[in-house]
This record gives C-alpha cells, sequence and structure tokens, in this order.
C-alpha cells in the first residue's frame, strides 16, 4: 500500500513523514496557495525533506496541451526531486499526457469523473489517476463502489497505470477504498494522525508498562535502564 500525504505545510510535512512510512507528498493549487509563499519555494523545501526516493506531486494549471507540457519540463528541471506531474482528464489533458510520457516525464490524471476518463489517461501513459471519493459519492451515492469498479476495470485489462484513491471525508471511506483493491492513498495530514488515535492503544501501553515497573522498579523505564538479574532453575 502506498500511503501519500495531502499537505503543503513543510513543518507539518516533516512531522508526518518522521511518524509514518509514507511513499511522497500530493499537493494542489489550493494547499499550495494557502502557503502563502512562492510555489517553488515550498516544494523545494518539501523535495529536500522527503530526499529524492519519494514522489511529490505537483498540478499544471495550463489550459492547453502544449502549455501542460511545458509545466511538466520545467517542474523537473527547477524541482529536484522524484516529480509527477498532475494533469487534468480532459481532451487537452489526456492530450498532454501522450506527450508527456513520450518525453518520459511521469503523469498522474485527475478530476476524473467517468470510467473511460480514468481508462483513457491511463491508456495514453499516465502512471497515476486519482479517484476523488466523496466526487463519486455526489455522482453516484456510492463513491468506494466506483473505485471498486474500477480497480476490476483496470485489473481486466491489465493496465499498470495505478490509481490513487482521494478526496475522503471520514476514517471509514480509507479502510473501504483499501478494501475495494486501492493501493495507494491520499490522505490530509488530520486524517492521518486520527487513524492511529485510538485510546485503548495508550490504555494498553500504560498496563503494561506499570507491570513492568511493578516488577524491576519506578526507575526501570525501558530495556536499557532495567539492569536485574533474574534467576533461572
Amino acid at each position: 500500500m502506498k500511503l501519500y500525504i495531502e499537505s503543503a505545510d513543510v513543518k507539518e510535512v516533516e512531522q508526518l513523514k518522521d511518524q509514518y512510512p509514507i511513499t511522497g507528498v500530493t499537493t494542489n493549487p489550493r494547499v499550495l496557495a494557502n502557503e502563502g509563499k512562492p510555489y517553488l519555494e515550498v516544494l523545494r523545501e518539501i523535495c529536500t525533506m522527503i530526499g529524492d526516493k519519494k514522489e511529490i506531486f505537483v498540478q499544471a494549471l495550463g489550459d492547453i496541451a502544449e502549455e501542460m507540457v511545458e509545466e511538466g519540463r520545467y517542474l523537473l528541471e527547477a524541482v529536484s526531486g522524484n516529480g509527477i506531474l498532475t494533469i487534468p482528464a480532459t481532451n487537452e489533458g489526456i492530450k498532454a499526457i501522450k506527450q508527456l510520457t513520450h518525453e518520459n516525464i511521469p503523469t498522474l490524471a485527475t478530476t476524473i469523473y467517468t470510467p473511460f476518463q480514468a481508462l483513457m489517461a491511463a491508456e495514453a501513459g499516465a502512471k497515476y489517476v486519482s479517484l476523488n471519493v466523496n466526487r463519486f459519492d455526489n455522482l453516484t451515492g456510492n463513491g468506494v463502489q466506483a473505485i471498486e469498479d474500477m480497480v476490476q476495470m483496470f485489473l481486466h485489462d491489465e493496465l499498470l497505470c495505478q490509481i490513487i484513491a482521494e478526496g475522503f471525508h471520514h476514517e471509514r471511506e480509507i479502510y473501504d477504498s483499501a478494501l475495494a483493491g486501492v493501493r495507494a492513498l491520499s490522505v490530509p495530514s488530520h486524517m492521518l494522525e486520527t487513524l492511529f488515535a485510538f485510546t485503548d492503544t495508550e490504555a494498553e501501553v500504560g498496563e503494561w508498562k506499570q507491570q513492568w515497573k511493578a516488577t524491576f522498579g519506578e526507575n526501570c523505564t525501558n530495556l536499557i535502564n532495567t539492569n536485574i538479574k533474574v534467576e533461572t532453575y
């Protein structure tokens, strides 16, 4: 399972990448604009932090294919790291994906509303397509089912393009998307943390720590400072 952080907050990314086994960072025009700094500065800071083996996604803003291709070339030159250009699944976007693939510039197709858009993007050479669970909920009433259907279509056609599920409104959608067969998730930072915020986990840790201290002493809080010989018979 690939796990991406959806964020452009440098401090937030730094904290989360040390906590979780992330594959990379997804950004979009909204989250980059929210930082209130030059976007290249933000992207470079994130790339330096996560290293060149983890992916960073940046969305093209051009209206026509030629502009999107030019943005892809510029991105790879301007940002050191493993950059993926996010392209809208429009007619011009599909055209751009074909050209970018020819130039060995990896892409993610976004703003997908139908399975056919996803299939065309994959056939054009997109490395990834992103499916927004909430967007499909609004269209069909069941975003997870739409994702499961698309996973099966990709498997049937033996497409190498990977599906990234995104646009989650609650944690259950994340679990259901994984069960539906998606092997990559883009999760907002606040939701990533709540997935691990289960009070019983902390309670259980506290219980066995108390038992350890009762046996080895109050100052024995870890294996290093527990210095006691246990006699065996």
